[in-house]
């Protein structure tokens, strides 16, 4: 096994009055693939900067091998002083010998051309300048923390072919767990201010660590019942010689000592969505859609039929317009040609991406309680703003903690509280991964799969949309988007090779491929006509009705009162929810044929 370049140990760092790294070590070698994972605020990015040089620990030992060149890619990269990003790639060479057609490949590759002003980029386009800085020197160790932030998917799927290519000796930290899979052959678990580590990448973490904290457990339990013992000795046994009971006595109070400095494993988050009363079948209809912004095309022609139940996924490159695809299915802006017709009885529930909902001058408490009293209303029922904060993993000494004080993963949770707090049937979620530790994200995916609503998603996360979507809407450039069936893994199956992949060809419009002909529509019979005129007044009454129903059962007192007259209600109420159902995909149907027959 060769000698580490990199070597920390018993690494002790204190922030305020708690530990965030106690005894903490790493060893990095040539050749190395280290993943570094834990829960958010855990201290992996404080470990990678102690690893990197820029913090000095409390106590420990930190050697690095004179000679090795090590490259740390931090979270929020610094440009002052550079006036192109090209000069700020060049400066990462460091003295040694300026290579200055690698740190033009690199930009190339990565979609820049490396005369950008490094104040006026994108958080994309900043990720890409930073992520070539490091990799330009072809160091020894490279310390990557999040390097997939701000990268769309041709972005990390160019990075996990770079890095897989590399002879660096790399450490990893990031939310991507696909990256994590193919890129790891060591996983580095940074827990309470300990690490351990396993010398198997990443697929094999979760099994791991669920045994390990089994384990603990175990121990714990085990130390919990030799202090009752030691105390039930101590009312009733002490008879023997002096000196042995003083003995006795002693490791008596270093065993609750030591109970007490234990610092059990973190909860899991309990996440429970609150669902509105069901949509109509048909969520919503996209017909010929278009949309362009001066000169570019954003959506050209897209149609598309969302069905309840649906998890549909969109996909594409930074600035291809998935937010903006997003925002003409649901309605919130207007296509510029076409329609979207938006189903019956539908309770959205938005989480942005840039948790811009978030007010920073409000506490925690506030932000979950929208400032009034100290409970939360969940789904219609009240629960204490204390208890909601900690199925989402806040402490009661949290509760007038600064919203902008937050850490990226806390703001996150906070987002997701007051999301799932609403009642819906329909979810919208821009980026929901972003910044979640892999514990939250797996809830989350949980969560997604027992909803019984709608939910439309765009991510960059290849393993968390293969889990979650039924469908993928996919950019294929200039304004062209394609819907395929499956998760993201099978529309790459369906696309198949001959597309372009990497920022770079991302970056390039494609020419729009010709709309295919459609059939000429059926005519309208008198009956259709006669259908879509009296189907308004149906549907109607039938809300009407199904409302009605609604009151009866809320009843807290009918079913004790009369079971059989509750019985039937919920029958009707049940047929009736079905003939809405079919009275609004007919009309809907009917209408697109008027609307056809019309053009």
């Amino acid at each position: 096994m060769a000698p580490p370049l990199l070597l920390l140990q018993d690494i002790d760092l204190t922030f305020g009055t708690a530990p965030l790294l106690a005894g903490a070590g790493l060893g990095v070698s040539t050749g190395d693939r280290i993943c570094l994972v834990g829960r958010n605020g855990s201290g992996k990015s404080t470990l990678l900067k102690v690893a990197a040089g820029s913090i000095p620990p409390d106590a420990g030992r930190r050697f690095a091998q004179p000679g090795a060149t090590i490259r740390y890619l931090p979270q929020e990269p610094d440009f002052a002083g550079f006036a192109t990003t090209l000069a700020y790639v060049e400066a990462g060479f460091d003295g040694a010998s300026t290579n200055h057609y690698r740190a033009v490949y690199l930009l190339e590759q990565l979609g820049l051309s490396g005369a950008e002003d490094p104040t006026t980029l994108s958080g994309g386009e900043a990720r890409r300048t930073a992520l070539a800085r490091v990799l330009a020197p072809e160091p020894d160790i490279l310390l990557l923390d999040e390097p997939t932030n701000h990268l769309d998917l041709p972005g990390i799927e160019w990075l996990e072919k770079e890095l897989a290519g590399m002879r660096s000796g790399i450490v990893l930290i990031s939310h991507d767990r696909r990256l994590l899979e193919r890129i790891s052959r060591a996983t580095l678990w940074l827990d309470r201010g300990v690490t351990r580590q396993l010398d198997r990448g990443f697929a094999h973490f979760e099994p791991w660590r669920d045994s390990v904290l089994e384990q603990e457990e175990i121990d714990r339990h085990k130390l919990g019942r030799k202090i009752v013992m030691e105390e039930d000795w101590l009312r009733y046994g002490v008879t023997a010689r002096r000196k042995r009971n003083q003995k006795r006595l002693g490791d008596l109070h270093a065993l609750r000592k030591k109970h007490r400095e234990q610092r059990g494993a973190l909860g899991k988050v309990r996440m429970e969505a609150a669902e509105a009363d069901l949509s109509g079948r048909l969520v919503m209809v996209a017909e010929g859609v278009s949309k362009s912004y001066g000169d570019r095309p954003i959506v050209r022609d897209f149609s598309a039929r969302v069905i309840r139940g649906d998890r549909v996924g969109i996909v594409g490159p930074n600035g291809a317009g998935k937010t903006t695809l997003l925002n003409l299915l649901t309605g919130e802006i207007e296509p510029d040609t076409g329609e979207v017709k938006i189903g019956t009885n539908l309770q959205q529930v938005t989480l942005d991406q840039r948790r811009e909902n978030l007010d920073s001058g409000q506490t925690l408490s506030q932000a979950l309680t929208g400032g009034a009293g100290d409970t939360v209303d969940v789904g219609g029922q009240t629960r204490h703003v204390m208890s909601y904060m900690k199925d989402f993993l806040f402490g009661p000494e949290q509760a007038n903690t600064p919203v902008g004080v937050l850490s990226g993963g806390e703001r996150g949770r906070l987002t997701l509280a007051r999301a799932f707090a609403k009642p819906s049937n329909l979810l919208v979620l821009d980026e929901p991964t972003n910044d979640l530790d892999l514990e939250t994200l797996e809830l989350l995916q949980e969560r997604l799969a027992d909803y019984a609503g709608t939910v439309l998603l765009v991510s960059h996360d290849r393993d968390f949309l293969d889990r979650v979507v039924t469908s993928v809407i996919a950019s294929d450039g200039d304004g062209v988007w394609t819907q395929y069936a499956g998760g993201y893994s099978d529309m790459l199956v369906q696309r198949g090779p001959a597309l372009a992949t990497g920022p770079a060809a991302s970056a390039k419009a494609k020419p729009a491929a010709p709309a295919p002909q459609r059939a000429a529509p059926k005519r309208m019979t008198f009956k259709d006509k006669h259908a879509l005129e009296t189907l308004p007044a149906r549907i109607a009454g039938l809300e009407a009705d199904i409302a009605k129903f609604n009151r009866q059962l809320g009843d807290p007192q009918l079913y004790a009162k009369d079971p059989v007259k509750f019985a039937a209600i919920s029958q009707t109420l049940t047929a009736a929810q079905a003939d809405l159902s079919a009275a609004e995909e007919q009309w809907l149907e009917l209408e697109m044929r008027r609307e056809e027959m019309g053009a």
